[in-house]
């Protein structure tokens, strides 16, 4: 299989098995994907995805242009749109597929065109020493089409994000760092524990919350300050009346961890 799913108590590892072909993503493997993230989604005892690529190499140096090239070719231009519109994006979640429960990219290698889109579409990333980011399609004539213009502008700040979208431009990991693409950066050797810990912090948190939070922040960056305000209070309101919230309140009043169920 192109991708392995490995599940850790609350935590599914998903990684982008082919260091062969720098963990480019084929048709076969973006289906698989697209799999693996919807059985996520749905899995209730699963509340956190960590999602990495094998080998030293590379994260994911975006599509493999074989067989996607191949495969988009013989489609028209309506249905290339029509599938933009209704299908899962590249990766599975650069567009068309909601998950509110948090998902973390630990970046190892090369995090290129495709594959760096797929890391945007991650609640927050955290790289390896020897991880570059980059989005060069502009250098072969086409335009990022997973999401790289939209998300880029709103990770890090705009004149950056401009700079490697117009000229194509890799950065380094500690550049990234600096500029808010990834949150820290850590040696090659500890990059997947230092997810696994970040992943092990959030499944300490009552879930429902965790998911309420993020789908907050993530819709209310389309929104006025008023409007995100009350999509808040709309989605906090039925956590607060959770068997989880109650559980919150006695566990603190106890002195001891709270013991989350997810209702």
């Amino acid at each position: 299989m192109s991708i392995k799913v490995e599940k850790r108590e609350r935590t599914a590892i998903m990684t982008i098995d082919r260091p062969q072909a720098r963990n480019a993503i084929d048709q076969e493997t973006g289906e698989a994907l697209i799999e693996a993230w919807i059985d996520f989604r749905d899995d209730e005892d699963l509340w956190v995805a960590v999602i990495t690529g094998a080998g030293d190499k590379a994260f994911c140096a975006g599509a493999d242009l074989r067989g996607v090239g191949k495969f988009y070719a013989e489609l028209t231009p309506l249905e290339r749109r029509r599938r933009s519109e209704t299908l899962p994006g590249f990766g599975g979640i650069t567009r068309n597929l909601e998950i509110f429960k948090p998902v973390i990219a630990a970046i190892n290698g090369h995090c290129l065109a495709g594959g760096l889109e797929l890391a945007l579409a991650c609640d927050f990333r955290i790289a390896s020493t020897n991880a570059t980011f980059g989005l060069p399609e502009v250098r072969w004539g086409i335009v990022p089409g997973g999401g790289g213009t939209q998300r880029l502008p709103r990770t890090m700040a705009l004149g950056p994000a401009m700079e490697m979208l117009l000229t194509g431009e890799a950065i380094d990991a500690e550049t990234a760092c600096r500029y808010g693409l990834v949150n820290r950066v850590t040696a090659r050797e500890e990059l997947l524990d230092e997810a696994l810990k970040s992943a092990a912090a959030i499944c300490k948190n009552g879930p429902l919350a965790v998911r309420a939070a993020k789908e907050a922040a993530v819709r209310g960056l389309d929104l006025t300050l008023a409007e995100g305000l009350r999509l808040e209070q709309f989605l906090a309101e039925p956590v607060r009346q959770s068997e989880d919230a109650r559980e919150g309140v006695r566990a603190f009043a106890e002195k001891r961890p709270p013991q989350f169920k997810a209702k």
